[in-house]
Order: structure tokens, then C-alpha cells, then sequence
């Protein structure tokens, strides 16, 4: 992997899945796995260093959950944030979007019932050490997820918020929306969010 992408905890050591799960359930910080290795989430360093971008990532994240819970009510899809836990068998990968949502039953890996399979809609929010990962090769791994429909990346540095969806020919198709006026449509899920509500309390909002 780049060096701007999450860095392996233990490069010499392969480890199992079940191997990686026991790891997490005793540690303090989350971790991802892929094909072995345990990777920090880099992103999360940013904070530390970038204490505006932080708080606008955190701001972002919470402006979502609060749009898209309400927007979801009474539809049969759940908003989760970055506690849940994403697993893609096809490629072994583990890790913990900002947001997903889920439609419907919830499908666990056959390792770890706390760990979800059957994202519908993922949302990241880019921060500068995983920006590349986000836009690249973690969203190559996510597009192995069969139930996934939208994957969506949220810019907390400019108002940006790009849009992939994959149309009836499974090929992913980009909108992009720049502006405070516009509304990011969900078809997969069936909601609209406002730019200005997403960006609100940013200091990018006026």
C-alpha cells in the first residue's frame, strides 16, 4: 500500500481473520485488516495534526447521521456511523466506513455477528493521509460488496461531494455537487440531502 494509506500494525506477521477479530476486541483503537495485515487507520492521526479538519470531519459526520436518520424514518434502511464494522469476504477486507446504511435484514460475517456484510450506500469523509485510499484502491475493494448501490465522498476541506453509482449495466457512473444550494439524491435508498445541511457549522456553509 502507499505510504498515504493506512499503515500495517505488524508488517512480518500474517494473521488470520479470526486472528484479526480477537486482536480488535482487545484493543483501544480500530484497526483494518486486509489479506493478512492489520492496518492503523491513518485518518484518524489527522486530527491530532489538522485540528480544523478534524473538527469539520467530525462536524460532517454528525450533520449526516442526523439528515439521513431522519430522512430513513420509517423506510426499512438504518444509518450507521463509524462503529460498525464492514466486512467484504470476496477480498478479506474489514474496516469502518464513516457511514453506511444498511436496507433490510442485516447480513454478519460468518466470523463475527457485529460485523456487517450488505452496506447498500457507504459514505467517507476524506481526510488528507487517506484521500488517495478512499478515491482509489478502498473503493476497487468496495465495489466487490454485491448489495453496494452508492458510495459517496464527502470533501471537508471545499464544498465537493462526489457521488458513485452503479447503473443497470454495473458500471459506476460519478455526479459530483459543488455548491451549498444543490441536493445530493440517494435513488438506491430514495432520500435527498441538502449540500448547506451537510456543510453546516463548517464555516464552508456561508
Amino acid at each position: 500500500m502507499d505510504v498515504r494509506e493506512p499503515i500495517a500494525v505488524y508488517g512480518k506477521k500474517k494473521f488470520t481473520e479470526q486472528e484479526y477479530l480477537d486482536f480488535e476486541r482487545n484493543s483501544l483503537e480500530k484497526h483494518e485488516y486486509y489479506r493478512g495485515e492489520i492496518f492503523t487507520l491513518a485518518g484518524r492521526r489527522d486530527f491530532d495534526s489538522m485540528a480544523g479538519a478534524g473538527r469539520r470531519h467530525i462536524i460532517i459526520s454528525k450533520n449526516l447521521m442526523r439528515d439521513i436518520a431522519n430522512a430513513l424514518r420509517g423506510k426499512p434502511c438504518q444509518p450507521y456511523g463509524s462503529d460498525l464494522r464492514i466486512n467484504i469476504p470476496e477480498n478479506t477486507l474489514y474496516t469502518y466506513p464513516d457511514l453506511s446504511i444498511i436496507c433490510g435484514d442485516i447480513l454478519t460475517s460468518s466470523l463475527d455477528e457485529e460485523t456487517a456484510t450488505c452496506p447498500t450506500v457507504i459514505i467517507e469523509i476524506l481526510s488528507p493521509s487517506t484521500r488517495a485510499y478512499d478515491q482509489g484502491e478502498k473503493f476497487a475493494l468496495y465495489r466487490a460488496i454485491p448489495t453496494l448501490k452508492e458510495y459517496i465522498l464527502v470533501d471537508p476541506d471545499t464544498v465537493l461531494v462526489q457521488a458513485f453509482r452503479m447503473n443497470e449495466a454495473r458500471n459506476w457512473l460519478l455526479e459530483e455537487c459543488k455548491s451549498l444550494p444543490e441536493t445530493l439524491f440517494l435513488p438506491s435508498v430514495n432520500i435527498s440531502l441538502c449540500l448547506r445541511d451537510i456543510y453546516e457549522g463548517t464555516k464552508l456553509d456561508t
